[in-house]
C-alpha cells in the first residue's frame, strides 16, 4: 500500500491515507508529502476524494469503507489498483507461492542497472531499489523494445487471487504450493487460480509471454493451450531454460539448448535462489537487457530486508558470542529452505530458530508440514501464533504450543514460550558460544532480533549491526 501510494503520488495524483498505528513506514510517507492519518475515523475522509484503496486487511465495516459509500465514492482493492496502474504499461507480473519478493527485486535491479528504468513495487525493502517502489519512465529507451510502454514490475499475489486484477504483458510463475488455504479449498483450485492468472496474458501476436519453472509449478494444468506464448525454465535437460547450479562453487550457469547464455555467482545462496535469478535473467533478456549487464547486476545486489539478513554479532548476558539473522520465512517450504541455505553458508555448531507461525488456519492445515520443516535446526523456539484475519473461532483449534509437541514428537527439540519478552530472556540466558540464531516469520517477531541485539548492546556485548541480506530465501 505504501509503495502505491508513493507511485501514484509520483504520477501526479494527491494522496492520502490512514493506518492503525505509527510506524516507521508511516513516518516515511508523511517525508515523502503523503498525508497519515492514525486510527479508524470517517471525518479522514474528505468530501472531494475521488477514489478510496483499501489494503486487503481492510473489512468491509471499517468507518473509512462504509463513509466512502454514504458519500458515493468509488472504493476498490490494493490489487484491482494496481491492476490500473500497469495498464498502458509494459507491465510484468511476479507470481508464485514462493520467490516473489525476491525474484521482484532482483529483476528490477537488472532492469535500472542495464538503464531500462521500469516502474517497480515489489512487498521488500530492497536498498538497492531505495526501498520498495519507484516510478520510471513512460517508454523504454533503449534495447529491443525502445519505444514500447515503460516497464512495470510487481508481484502478483494470489491470496484472494488477487493476481487476478493484474494487467501484464510478461509473467513468471515460479511455483505453485499449497497456502491460503482459508481462501483456497485446495491444491486444485490453487492450480485453476494460475491456470486463470496465466489467462490475462495477451496473445503472442500481441507480446505476452510466461515464464514458468518445468518443475514444481504444475505447468501442464496451467499453461497448456494458452494464447501467450510460454517458456520453462528449470534443473531438467528439457526445460527450454536449463538451470545449473554449483553450491560449492556458487556458480549459476543458464543455458538454451546449447548455448550457455548467462554465467554468474550471486550473492545470494541456494539452489531456490540460483532458479529466482535465473528466471530474472531470462525475463531481463526478454525486456531488453544485455548479456553482459544482466551478469553483472546480478552479481551486485545484495539482496532484500528480512530475508535471511544478517542483523548483526553480539555477546549475551551468559556470555555466549551469537549470530542473529531475521527471515520472513513463513510456510514449511521457506523455513526448510532457509534454514538449509544457513547451514549450508555458515555451519554453525547450533542453529537456534525462533519461528513465529503466521495465521492459526495456516498453521492448522499445515501442521504436519510445519513438523518436517526444521530438521535442519538444533532448537526451535515457538513463539505465539500472529492472529491475522482468522476467525475467534480458527484461534482456539491451534496454538504454538501443538507446533511445538509436533516437532519434539519428530526428533527436532522444541518448546513454546507464551511471549516476545520471554523468548529474548530465555535467548540471553540459553545461548552457547558460536550460536547461530534466526528469527523467522512474516509477523512482528523480528522485534525479539532486535530486542537481543539491543539488550546485549547495553552490557557491551552488541557488534556494529549489518543490513545484509546473504541468501534470499524462496518466497513471497
Amino acid at each position: 500500500m505504501s509503495g502505491l501510494a508513493l507511485m501514484l503520488k509520483s504520477r501526479g495524483a494527491s494522496v492520502r491515507g490512514s493506518d492503525q498505528s505509527e510506524s516507521v513506514t508511516v513516518e516515511a510517507l508523511r517525508e515523502a508529502g503523503i498525508g497519515v492519518d492514525i486510527g479508524a475515523d470517517p471525518g479522514h475522509l474528505a468530501s472531494e476524494t475521488d477514489l478510496v484503496i483499501a489494503s486487503a486487511a481492510i473489512r468491509p465495516d471499517h468507518p473509512e469503507l462504509v463513509r466512502a459509500g454514504e458519500l458515493g465514492i468509488e472504493a476498490i482493492s490494493y490489487a484491482e489498483a494496481l491492476g490500473r496502474a500497469q495498464a498502458g504499461r509494459t507491465a510484468v507480473s511476479i507470481a508464485g507461492t514462493h520467490g516473489k519478493s525476491t525474484t521482484t527485486a532482483l529483476l528490477s535491479h537488472i532492469l535500472v542497472s542495464c538503464g531500462l528504468d521500469p516502474s517497480v513495487i515489489v512487498g521488500a525493502t530492497c536498498p538497492q531499489l531505495g526501498g520498495g517502489t519507484r516510478t520510471g519512465s513512460e517508454l523504454i529507451g533503449v534495447g529491443h523494445l525502445a519505444g514500447s510502454p515503460g516497464i512495470f514490475v510487481a508481484e502478483a499475489c494470489e491470496f484472494n487471487r488477487s493476481f487476478h486484477w493484474h494487467r501484464p504483458t510478461l509473467a513468471l510463475i515460479n511455483n505453485v504450493e499449497e497456502d491460503h488455504l482459508d481462501v483456497y479449498d485446495s491444491l486444485d483450485e490453487i492450480v485453476r487460480a494460475f491456470r486463470a492468472f496465466a489467462g490475462l496474458l495477451p496473445a503472442a501476436e500481441a507480446g505476452g509471454r510466461l515464464l514458468i519453472a518445468h518443475e514444481g509449478a504444475h505447468r501442464r494444468a496451467v499453461a497448456s493451450g494458452l494464447a501467450c506464448a510460454h517458456s520453462t525454465f528449470g534443473w531438467s535437460p528439457s526445460a527450454d531454460y536449463r538451470v545449473d547450479h554449483d553450491p560449492e562453487k556458487g556458480s549459476t550457469s543458464v543455458w538454451r539448448k546449447d548455448e550457455c547464455l548467462f554465467a554468474f555467482r550471486a550473492q545470494i545462496v541456494g539452489e531456490h535462489n540460483a532458479l529466482n535469478a535465473a528466471a530474472a535473467a531470462i525475463l531481463a533478456s526478454w525486456l531488453g537487457a544485455s548479456q553482459t549487464g544482466i551478469v553483472a547486476a546480478i552479481e551486485s545486489f545484495g539482496g532484500i530486508e528480512r530475508r535471511m539478513q544478517f542483523l548483526g554479532q553480539c555477546r549475551t548476558k551468559s556470555g555466549a558470542s551469537v549470530r542473529v539473522y531475521d527471515d520472513y520465512g513463513h510456510h514449511p517450504t521457506e523455513c526448510e529452505r532457509t534454514l538449509a541455505a544457513l547451514r549450508a553458508a555458515e555451519n554453525p555448531p547450533r542453529l537456534i530458530c525462533v519461528f513465529q507461525p503466521h495465521q492459526h488456519s495456516r498453521t492448522r492445515f499445515l501442521l504436519e508440514q510445519f513438523a518436517q520443516s526444521f530438521t535442519k535446526a538444533d532448537l526451535v523456539v515457538v513463539a505465539p501464533i500472529y492472529f491475522v484475519r482468522d476467525s475467534e473461532i480458527e484461534r482456539t483449534r491451534v496454538c504454538s504450543g501443538d507446533l511445538a509437541q509436533r516437532l519434539n514428537d519428530r526428533g527436532t527439540p522444541a518448546r513454546a514460550i507464551d511471549s516476545f519478552e520471554a523468548i529474548t530472556a530465555f535467548l540471553q540466558d540459553d545461548a552457547r558460544d558460536g550460536d547461530l540464531i534466526v528469527v523467522m516469520g512474516a509477523g512482528p517477531v523480528d522485534a525479539i532480533a532486535h530486542d537481543l541485539l539491543r539488550s546485549s548492546s547495553m552490557h557491551g556485548g552488541a557488534s556494529s549491526t549489518l543490513a545484509r541480506a546473504v541468501a534470499a530465501p524462496d518466497r513471497g
